[in-house]
Parts: structure tokens; C-alpha cells; sequence
């Protein structure tokens, strides 16, 4: 290992240790967020520029660093933000978050990957070589394999950078805007009564029928990739 690369590897581990000894990880959960979403919500709007860089660092590093709670903090990002403000905010996050963990995995960790998820690495080579980007497009539209598990197997592919992070942002934006939706109605909801609401029932839709929407979607975009090769 060259001196360059120890130093970038060991200022990543404790930039990761620091943020699971202080950072919110332990806060991390619904429950938390909900008792304290009033709070939050009196900090955005005295200081709503603020809120956003600070949630959105928040945000990366737990992704970047492979913390839980992405979902809740997702969910989180619709109740303070809304729908439009916290789709964007969260799917540029989680993107920066998602490629940083890539780049850790393909230059510091390629080791510890190749031992962790070997088996599971040959497969995901194979379909890529064949598919290209259109291949990570699927993993991040219907979640095959754990969203930590596609950044660290992806950063040890040929694929670029540029295309990883574009790729990710398209494929995660769909599926990040359905659970940013259901964010803002669980904002909103007060007491169980809320729970019959029609907006929070057609959240709740939307999550359960999202999987197979996207599992169809991309069915049917491999379909017409066949049809053109073969015309």
C-alpha cells in the first residue's frame, strides 16, 4: 500500500469512527425523528439554508460511512423539506454519499471487498460487461442487493465514475420521491385517524406496488434492447 493511500485509508477511518462515536447514529430511528420533528422544524425555518447543508452532510456521510438509517432519514428529508425540496436535497445526497463509498471501495478497501463479497463479485462483472450502466440502472431502480453492497461491489468493476454517480441518481430518484411523498404525509399525520387519511393510503400504495412497478419497467426496457438488436 503506497504512503498516499494509507494516509487517505486511515483519515476515512476515523472520519467514520468519529461520526459512530458522536455523530446522530443513535438517532437514527422513526421514532426519534417523530418526537423531535417539531424542533427541527423551528430550526428550518429560522435558518432554512443551514438545515439543508447540515441535513444533506448528515445524509452523505451515513451513506458514504454504510450507517442504517438512510430510509428514516429519507423519510425525514419529506417531512421537513416537502415533497420537491426533499426529493432533490436527498437524491443529491444520497448520490455523493453512494459515490464516495464507491471510490472508497475501488482505491482503500478493493481487499476487504473482494474477501467480504467475492462470491457474490463474478455475477455482477458478468451482467455488467454484457449490460453496461444499464445494469446498475436496474440494481438501484428494483434492489436486488443491499444499497451498501452495490456501492462497494461496483467500485471494483470497470465502470467510471461519472457514470456510477449518474446512473445512481437516476435509478434512485423514483424510488427516493415515493418514500420522500410518504415523509411528508407522516408529517402531517397527528393522530391515528390520519392513518385513513386518502393521501397517507395512496402512500402506502405507492410503496407497496413501487417494486413491482419498476421490476415491469425495466422488463420491459430490456424487452425493446432485444427487439432493436434483433431488428
Amino acid at each position: 500500500m503506497s504512503k498516499t493511500k494509507l494516509i487517505v485509508l486511515i483519515i476515512a477511518i476515523v472520519a467514520i469512527g468519529a461520526f459512530l462515536l458522536f455523530g446522530p447514529r443513535h438517532y437514527l430511528s422513526l421514532e426519534f425523528m417523530q418526537s423531535q420533528l417539531g424542533r427541527i422544524n423551528e430550526y428550518r425555518e429560522a435558518n432554512p439554508i443551514t438545515s439543508v447543508l447540515l441535513f444533506a452532510a448528515v445524509y452523505i456521510t451515513a451513506t458514504a460511512a454504510s450507517i442504517p438509517g438512510a430510509l428514516v432519514l429519507t423519510l425525514l428529508g419529506g417531512a421537513i423539506f416537502g415533497f420537491w425540496l426533499g426529493s432533490l436535497v436527498v437524491v443529491i445526497s444520497a448520490t455523493i454519499g453512494a459515490t464516495i463509498a464507491f471510490l472508497l471501495a475501488r482505491y482503500l478497501f478493493d481487499d476487504f471487498v473482494q474477501q467480504k463479497f467475492g462470491d457474490k463479485l463474478k455475477p455482477i462483472r458478468e451482467n455488467f460487461r454484457k449490460e453496461g450502466a444499464m445494469y446498475l440502472f436496474s440494481m438501484r431502480l428494483v434492489p436486488v442487493f443491499p444499497f451498501f453492497a452495490v456501492n462497494l461491489l461496483m467500485g471494483l468493476t470497470s465502470i467510471k465514475t461519472s457514470t456510477y454517480a449518474i446512473a445512481s441518481l437516476i435509478g434512485m430518484a423514483p424510488g427516493t420521491m415515493v418514500f420522500i411523498n410518504a415523509g411528508t404525509q407522516l408529517a402531517k399525520l397527528e393522530s391515528l385517524k390520519g392513518l385513513l387519511s386518502p393521501a397517507m393510503i395512496a402512500s402506502f400504495v405507492l410503496l407497496a406496488v413501487f417494486p413491482y412497478i419498476a421490476k415491469y419497467f425495466m422488463q420491459w426496457i430490456k424487452s425493446r434492447r432485444t427487439q432493436s438488436h434483433i431488428a
